[in-house]
Order: structure tokens, then sequence, then C-alpha cells
């Protein structure tokens, strides 16, 4: 039987399709499942124009290999051919997204993978168009949000602190600032702290200080803005100590800062300070160290061109508008203007964590504080 498959081999590289179809059947007949060039079969069966037949014998490999990039190609081809679109975009994504873990297509299946790319990318856009059809508009927020991920318009971003995940939060973005009773006499202080920013930039420009910063004894940020001050700040509170040469020079701030309900943990809250993004500057996708904290930042100097993106979320800076974040989602920030943006930003606890909880999250990043 090896002899009639390796005839049928041959004929099918000789571009005999009748003899490689008829050989090869005829060793389907009597070989091994595991032994059959399945997939020879198929094409040759497709050659002839015998797409069934071609689907029995690519059907027979996957059933063998269920994640073979060619086997799956094939199929997703086959599907398409017969009509069926919602099947051949499922083995086409399928056979991509194996390609992908595989690291490489071969040469011979190049042509066919950019097939299924570009027909996934067609079929993904008619899908999303006979959805909004079909829905209507009208839709809820939330509801069109849904949408646009099953669509594959929207990527869904969740949290994921590098250090330390509190279970159970809800994933909200953004947070707004009328559930925060606290924010209006914060906002009412915003003029004042906008004249401190100004005599602060007069008198101690060189007092703001580049966020990223290398620390003694411990490796350095992987960020390409370290040391650079595109991203700076003025601290008021550092890791739980007040900044008493900042603070005394803007108290105005420093009794906005005092309607807020910061966390209170030794060593290492309450922090807040002005973060200052020069224009070009460019905060790369990053996700905070937890998930128990919001970071809340209020417009001091607001500019064109200035967004926050968090998650698949993008807000700008507007004058008297709080913006608050989980920044355990991926963000990122872009000062695509000519001016320069202030904020006042400083953290909050998770207004879902009960004080208990609280407590106990401080004692456990006290314990680590303590540890060697």
């Amino acid at each position: 039987m090896d002899g009639t498959i390796a005839a049928g081999l041959a004929a099918l590289q000789a571009r005999d399709m009748p003899r490689a179809v008829a050989l090869l059947r005829e060793a389907a007949g009597s070989a091994a499942a595991a032994a059959m060039p399945w997939i020879a079969l198929a094409n040759a069966e497709l050659a002839l124009g015998d797409n069934s037949a071609a689907e029995a014998a690519v059907d027979q490999r996957l059933a063998l290999a269920p994640r073979e990039v060619g086997a799956l190609l094939l199929k997703g081809l086959l599907r398409e051919r017969s009509g069926d679109a919602r099947a051949a975009m499922s083995f086409y994504r399928i056979a991509l997204a194996q390609a992908a873990v595989d690291g490489a297509v071969p040469p011979a299946l190049a042509a066919l993978r950019d097939h299924a790319q570009a027909y996934s990318h067609s079929a993904s856009g008619e899908f999303a168009a006979h959805l909004i059809e079909q829905i209507g508009t009208g839709l809820s927020p939330l509801m069109a949000e849904a949408i646009e991920l099953l669509i594959g318009k929207r990527e869904l971003f969740l949290q994921q602190p590098s250090m330390f995940y509190f279970p159970g939060l809800p994933q909200r973005r953004f947070f707004e600032a009328e559930e925060f009773p606290w924010f209006a006499p914060m906002l009412a202080l915003v003029p004042q702290m906008q004249t401190e920013l100004a005599a602060m930039s007069v008198d101690q420009a060189d007092s703001f200080q580049p966020y990223v910063q290398a620390t003694a004894n411990r490796p350095a940020p992987i960020n390409p803005l370290l040391g650079d001050p595109a991203w700076s700040a003025l601290y008021f509170w550092r890791d739980g100590a007040q900044v008493d040469v900042n603070a005394s020079r803007c108290p105005a701030t420093m009794e906005a800062l005092r309607h807020a309900p910061m966390p209170q943990i030794p060593g290492r809250a309450p922090n807040a300070h002005w973060s200052r993004l020069q224009p070009g500057a460019h905060i790369a996708p990053h996700s905070g160290m937890l998930n128990t904290r919001l970071i809340c930042h209020i417009p001091i100097r607001t500019a064109p061109g200035c967004t926050l993106r968090v998650g698949s979320e993008t807000r700008a800076w507007i004058d008297r508008v709080p913006l608050i974040f989980d920044d355990s989602i991926e963000h990122e920030a872009r000062n695509a203007g000519p001016e320069e943006r202030v904020v006042l930003l400083f953290e909050i606890w998770r207004p879902e964590i009960a004080e208990a909880d609280r407590a106990a999250i401080g004692r456990v990043f006290e314990a680590i504080a303590s540890y060697g």
C-alpha cells in the first residue's frame, strides 16, 4: 500500500490529478488513517472540483490533528466555497491563531494564510454591518460597547495590577465626580491652586522633577521616560510623608487635598503631586501596582491635544472636570499639543472596599515594607 501512496503523491506532483485521485482513493480504502496523506488527497480532489470529497479528506486529517494549520486553512476555504461564511470564519480564525502560536507558516501555505486574513477582515465587516442593521440604534452606552466588543471594534481591557489584586471589584475604567461629594469643595479651590502653580512656575521652576527615576539599590525602570522632565512631578505628599517645602508654598492645594479621603498607610500613602506633561510627551501603556485605589486628576492647567486612554475609552482633560480612573487597567497619556498640561494627582480608596479590608491592605503593605 505504501507503493500506491507513493505513486499517488508522484502523480499529484506531476499535476496528473485524475491519476492522483484514483491512487490516493485506493490507498484510503485500506491504509491506516494515520499513515494516509489526507491533505494530498484533499488537494487532488479540490483540483478536480470535487469539494465534498476534498472536505471529507480534510475532516479525516483534522480528526487526527485538530490544530494543524494547513488542514484548518483548507477546511476554511472549503466552507467558504460552500457558502458557509460563519464556519469559514471560525476555521480561518483558529488557523491564524494557531499559526501565531507556531511562529511561522510554511511557504506553501502563505498565500492561503493571506487569503484567510483578508476574508476574515471582510467577513467581520459584513457581520458587523448585519448586526447593526438588525439591532438598530438608540442603544444604551453599555449596550453599544457590548456590541463593539462583539464585532471586534473595541478591545477588552480588565484589571491587571502588577503587584496586588483584590478580587471581586467592578471592572470600571472611569468614575464620575458626582459619585464623590467631596470633589465640590476641592473644585472651588481650583482658581487659587492655579495661582499657586503660576507662582511656583516662576519662583521655583526646578521644583518639578522627572516622575520616572531610578532608585538606589534597585534596577532602573524599563521606561523611555526615565529621568526625562517631559513627565515631571511636584510632590505635596510622598509615600505617606508631607513635603513641607512645597506644602508651605501652596496652602490652597493642601486645603483641597484635605477634602479627599486619601489612604493613610505609613511609609506608602498618602501620595499627591502636580503632574506635568510637556508638549510631545507620551506615557506609554502600562498598568498600576494595585486595584484597590482610584487615581484622581483635577485639571489645574489644561491644554489642547492632551488625552488619557484607560482601556478602550479615551478622555481629555477639561477645566473643572476631574478624571477618576482605575489605573490597574492598562492606560496611557499623550500631550500632542503645543502647551504643557498640569493636573493635581492623588489616590483614593476604591469605594467598594470595606473599612476592615482597607486596614488589612494597609497592614499588607506595611509588612512588605518591613521585610528584610
